[in-house]
């Protein structure tokens, strides 16, 4: 089961809203719903930690830049003694559209140098994602251009409603197989 989720985005209010920063925003309002708030606890990352009897969950932002996660990550686990298949990585996906998610147990970068960074440090590719539609990409849009740009008016009440899909996919993955939250999330669109 996850223990670990790791959000991805960029530090700084000039990322904050941007497309992203989805992995930011989910892990923060999993962590409003588990109550628990954010300390700095390490030079890559800053976690918020819900503790149960049963089990400890650990909320996770990288203090890097998006390019730069797999330090967070392999700290965290390092520091939790977690497995990669422990810990799930929730990413913003241009190669899905907006409010669309996917829940993977492993698999590419698709494109995203955050899920890049993480499979090289890590060396490997077999970790739990959920990737959460921001496209199409414009053909005629530079990539980092349009992932750092904030979600246009009409896309807001989409990427809200997914926003809240994916958090409570986090939450469900915690205390569910990944098989099992894969077959309830997995759906079109968010």
């Amino acid at each position: 089961m996850i223990s670990l989720i790791l959000g991805l985005g960029n530090i700084g209010e000039r990322y904050r809203g941007s497309r992203h920063n989805l992995g930011f925003e989910v892990v923060a309002a999993t962590a409003a719903l588990l109550k628990v708030g954010f300390d700095v606890t390490g030079d890559t990352y800053e976690t918020a930690l819900h503790e149960s009897e049963q089990r400890r969950i650990i909320l996770a932002r990288p203090t890097t830049f998006v390019n730069r996660s797999g330090l967070a990550a392999e700290a965290l686990l390092q520091e939790y003694d977690l497995d990669p298949s422990q810990m799930l990585v929730v990413v913003d996906d241009f190669n899905l559209p907006t409010g669309v998610l996917r829940l993977r147990r492993g698999g590419t970068d698709g494109g995203h140098n955050g899920l890049a960074s993480i499979i090289e440090t890590l060396d490997t590719t077999e970790f739990p994602r959920l990737r959460m539609g921001i496209g199409p990409l414009p053909e005629d849009v530079d990539t980092v251009d349009f992932v750092l740009r904030q979600f246009e008016q009409s896309e807001l009440a989409d990427v809200e409603r997914m926003i809240k899909v994916a958090t409570k996919a986090a939450i469900f993955s915690i205390s569910h197989h990944l098989d099992e939250a894969m077959s309830k999330y997995n759906v079109n669109p968010a």
